[in-house]
């Protein structure tokens, strides 16, 4: 993680271990202006199974939000690779964040400008851009 910024035309993930919203920085690190930019679902987690081991106490939740984690890391890695991103901004509740950084590949991690601990997946966008605004 580099300077704790959301430069202009930064890619923002908001996530959760069950869904990820896509926005863009239309405006500057500055004055923040978020753009939709799509988002992921879980795809077919019986088929994509959970990142690494899981404890055998874990639940299906668990091991839902730990293969989705996968599944994000990858899409991250596929999107950093075709040069869809510059910087990255993540946002997610402490064990979402805790899940997927040792999943994220090098080359998405260089490109992290700011990581935000916060549960903001359901917050309107004017509300992420003030807790962006606000870190």
């Amino acid at each position: 993680m580099s300077d704790s910024t959301c430069p202009a035309n930064a890619l923002v993930v908001v996530t959760s271990g069950a869904e990820a919203k896509f926005f863009r920085n239309d405006g500057t690190a500055t004055e923040i202006k978020l753009s939709d930019a799509g988002g992921l679902t879980p795809k077919d987690l019986a088929d994509d199974g959970p990142s690494g081991s899981q404890p055998s106490e874990a639940s299906a939740r668990d091991t839902d939000e730990a293969t989705f984690a996968k599944q994000l890391a990858h899409h991250l890695y596929a999107q950093a690779h075709k040069g869809k991103f510059e910087h990255l901004v993540l946002v997610a509740d402490p064990a979402t964040l805790g899940e997927i950084r040792p999943l994220l590949h090098l080359e998405v991690t260089n490109r992290i400008t700011m990581e935000l601990n916060k549960t903001l997946t359901n917050s309107p966008t004017h509300d992420i851009e003030r807790s962006l605004s606000a870190a």
